[in-house]
């Protein structure tokens, strides 16, 4: 489904910002180069399947040191990584899309840290900041899991020839929102 550009005018006395733009994230944006101070993507990018096309489009309309935040369903978290071993299915990904029935709402692109990460380096982009929404009582008890997963990607990750880079992507992958949270958060600056 092709959404139209519209500008729309918000006439609010509270409201600091009077134009919004809506607009198709599979497209490139009508917003011109260097233009913008901060992009804001919440729960879209999981629902595109040009993530790498829409990323590099926000760093062209972003100014220098511009600010990309990013929210999708944190599909790098154990909960959500041992509901895939035992169904198939990701956390808020949970049963089979329906292909008779393909609606914009689908998750048709769930994206794990590490590949949100490549994403957005690949594109000129430096993580400064990881968060979640929440973390659900219920996820701690997947930290039984947590000795397992640590030497696992412990021996993944070293054997690599850029160790140096992935002890980074490591020590990110093992903060609290990354390994608990029910949503990524993910604040990048334009380099």
């Amino acid at each position: 489904m092709k959404t139209n550009y519209k500008n729309i005018n918000i006439n609010t006395s509270k409201n600091t910002h009077d134009k919004f733009l809506l607009g198709d994230m599979t497209e490139p944006l009508p917003i011109e180069n260097d233009s913008c101070d901060t992009v804001v993507c919440i729960d879209g990018i999981e629902h595109i399947s040009r993530q790498f096309d829409f990323t590099k489009d926000v760093h062209r309309i972003l100014k220098k040191h511009g600010e990309f935040i990013i929210s999708t369903p944190n599909i790098s978290s154990l909960r959500s990584r041992w509901r895939w071993l035992t169904t198939g299915h990701h956390n808020k990904c949970n049963s089979p899309l329906d292909e008779n029935n393909p609606t914009p709402l689908h998750h048709i692109a769930m994206i794990s840290f590490p590949e949100i990460r490549y994403l957005l380096h690949r594109n000129g982009f430096k993580i400064v900041e990881i968060k979640t929404n929440r973390i659900k009582l219920i996820s701690w008890l997947y930290s039984i899991l947590l000795p397992y997963v640590y030497i696992a990607t412990y021996l993944v990750y070293r054997k690599s020839s850029w160790a140096e880079l992935n002890k980074e992507i490591f020590g990110q992958i093992f903060t609290k929102s990354v390994l608990f949270g029910e949503t990524l958060i993910v604040k990048a600056i334009k380099q």
